[in-house]
């Protein structure tokens, strides 16, 4: 799933204009980070660039922009000093009105998207492209040039940033209590979920964005779709069988791409687990690589919907630090390929 406002936006457009607010640049501490958006039409509002005083300035400035039509604009915002909020850094913010005439390029962006294609985002003054890039393409972060008069006040303004579809896959197998509660946590964090069970009961009977449902006949066709899942998935094996998930394990360390595996379980039933497979011949470097229990440290409840905050927080930040040493090896290669072009005198050190 990409960014709500991502998924929103055609839609909400073909109900009229709307203006599209996105955090641009960031000094000192802030609620949202650059590329934060949020939508804002006559009667909808859509995602956060940070709620309270900002959000409330921003829709008000937004609605200004609706009765206008005017050009994008990037105004600054001093959260201590002007909106009182305790943060206190600055953020500036860019107000981009869209047309409904624009919705088939923001529709075929959001096609793009889902079959794993890059865009870049370019947005001045006067002037707004979303230029498709390879899936090759660096995934750079958000940024904004900007010049101000002496005043502060910005004169002019370039902002850019990539978007692509948030890469987190989860293939979940088991229909229980703590499943249909972690699908309702994951869903609305940006998560693809691919839910497999034998007992087809225990899956919903409508669709659910986000969710694909598959009630799998036997052992041997849940199997199968630990083979169907992409390259850097995340696993979680909570059936309501044991022998299934233990055939479940043996399957997923077969692979040697996934990002995440975890068994839900006690100490003692991984410890059962680790012995059994063992016998089938699988190291104990690689049993490392199984979470059992799972979830963050210090959530001891037992309830469904607690565990499935714990393992939700724990994915996250499985996620999030995977999503950073990408970020910072895109850079370094992107830099790298400048200096590549650079020449400098023979005495001279780049």
């Amino acid at each position: 799933m990409m960014r709500h406002w991502l998924n929103a936006l055609p839609e909400l457009l073909g109900h009229g204009p709307l203006v599209l607010v996105s955090v641009a640049q960031v000094r000192g501490s802030a609620p949202r980070e650059p590329g934060a958006s949020m939508l804002v039409s006559a009667d909808a509002l859509v995602d956060s660039i940070g709620g309270g005083h900002l959000d409330w300035q921003a829709v008000q400035e937004a609605r200004r922009l609706l009765d206008s039509a005017g050009p994008a604009r990037l105004l600054r915002y001093s959260l201590g000093a002007t909106l009182g909020q305790c943060c206190g850094g600055v953020v500036w913010l860019l107000f981009e009105y869209l047309t409904p005439a624009r919705q088939g390029e923001w529709l075929a962006l959001r096609s793009g998207l889902q079959q794993g294609q890059r865009f870049q985002r370019e947005v001045q003054a006067e002037v707004s492209h979303l230029l498709p890039l390879t899936a090759a393409a660096p995934m750079l972060p958000p940024r904004c040039k900007i010049a101000s008069d002496l005043s502060g006040k910005v004169s002019a303004f370039h902002y850019t940033e990539t978007l692509a579809e948030a890469a987190m896959a989860v293939t979940l197998f088991g229909g229980g209590h703590v499943g249909a509660a972690l699908v309702r946590t994951l869903v609305p964090n940006g998560v693809r979920v691919t839910w497999v069970d034998t007992r087809p009961e225990q899956l919903p009977a409508q669709a659910m964005p986000g969710v694909i449902c598959h009630a799998v006949e036997s052992a041997e066709e849940a199997l199968g779709m630990v083979e169907q899942a992409a390259p850097g998935s995340y696993f979680l094996v909570m059936t309501h069988s044991h022998d299934l998930d233990l055939q479940l394990c043996e399957r997923i360390f077969q692979r040697r791409d996934f990002c995440y595996f975890g068994l839900i379980g006690s100490a003692s039933k991984r410890g059962r687990f680790e012995h059994r497979l063992k016998a089938r011949g699988v190291s104990e470097a690689r049993l490392a690589e199984m979470t059992c229990p799972i979830g963050i440290a210090g959530i001891t409840s037992k309830e469904p919907a607690a565990i499935a905050v714990a393992v939700a927080a724990q994915m996250l930040q499985v996620r999030d630090s995977l999503q950073a040493l990408s970020r910072y090896a895109e850079q370094a290669r992107a830099a790298s390929l400048i200096n590549s072009h650079l020449s400098f005198p023979p005495d001279a050190q780049p």
